[in-house]
């Protein structure tokens, strides 16, 4: 390539080519940050949960008649599920779940005394952090696929009957063990949520994403309570193979109003856990696909121009010659 010609040319072209060095310039800076703001988005939408996505599904049931006492109709409705030809185990929760949006956090300190500090400057102090609160009946962490790095599970006479209780015990993440008690083993520690009653630390998760992200730093603040849901509105969590999902769900549903026909089973409450990590991704999906047909755009526009640019200053060149 001779470099004396072209330079000779954009010296002859000096506000063409000035125009055309701004041009892509500004091309490259809206690029790069098309492509930081793809990375952020994609980084995100593919964070793990911690549970065992491809084998979990869940069903949502509202009881209508009031009377009745959830936690025994909870019991006969797990016996039912658990029946079904495919299903490995089955819980129930109160709702909650990775990244299904139904959150329920609150804030929790180290010690007492940090506890009454943050009361009484009416902010959580140093070492005290919020975290989203799991419950279930017993086998949760086992259903969820959770893994267990330090401690036990849940123990039968541990299960509260009420989701108002304060629990005595409590399984947390590894994340959220860090930020109460850095440095240290959090195990066998005592939290407190309460000023009058404290909750012990039986057991640490690896990891369990949040219902709603929140701070990059704080999206695996977690707490699981051995509470069990006393709600008629509650959500069961199913295990099984993947590609037994969908018809566990069916399967599941007429199981259900087979128990008890009075009762709510809304179908849209009826997904495989892929489809609950879909629907919460989806507007940072539909934004990935914007950002690169808007980039490529630009790229498309811009090299149009060059090229268009450089034919018109060869055909004078040879008009010339």
């Amino acid at each position: 390539m001779e470099i004396r010609p072209i330079l000779s040319t954009l010296r002859r072209h000096r506000l063409t080519a000035t125009l055309l060095m701004l041009q892509v310039a500004f091309t490259c800076a809206i690029v790069c940050n098309v492509a930081f703001m793809i990375a952020n988005r994609i980084h995100q939408s593919s964070l793990p949960t911690g549970i065992t996505e491809n084998a979990l599904s869940s069903i949502s049931s509202v009881g209508i008649r009031k009377s009745e006492n959830p936690l025994a109709q909870h019991e006969v409705d797990l016996a039912a599920l658990r029946a079904i030809p495919g299903v490995e185990s089955a819980v129930a929760v109160s709702n909650s779940l990775p990244l299904n949006h139904s959150d329920h956090s609150e804030g929790v300190c180290p010690d007492l005394q940090t506890l009454m500090n943050a009361i009484h400057n009416q902010a959580l102090g140093r070492h005290c952090a919020q975290a989203s609160m799991y419950d279930g009946t017993s086998g949760l962490i086992k259903t969820l696929g959770l893994r267990l790095v330090e401690g036990r599970d849940f123990r039968p006479d541990e299960f509260a009957k009420s989701e108002s209780t304060t629990p005595s015990v409590a399984i947390i993440s590894r994340a959220f063990a860090e930020a109460l008690y850095p440095g240290q083993n959090a195990l066998g520690k005592t939290m407190f949520a309460d000023p009058e009653k404290g909750t012990r630390i039986v057991g640490v998760v690896d990891a369990l994403l949040r219902p709603y992200l929140r701070k990059p730093g704080q999206n695996y603040y977690s707490m699981i309570f051995p509470n069990l849901p006393d709600d008629y509105s509650v959500t069961y969590v199913l295990r099984s193979a993947p590609q037994d999902r969908r018809r566990v769900l069916d399967a599941a549903r007429a199981a259900l109003l087979k128990v008890d026909p009075n009762r709510i089973v809304d179908p849209k409450h009826m997904q495989t856990y892929s489809q609950i990590r879909a629907q919460y991704f989806q507007r940072d999906t539909t934004m990935i696909g914007l950002l690169i047909a808007s980039a490529l755009g630009l790229l498309f526009v811009t090299a149009l121009g060059i090229t268009g640019l450089a034919n018109f200053w060869v055909g004078q060149r040879t008009r010339s010659i």
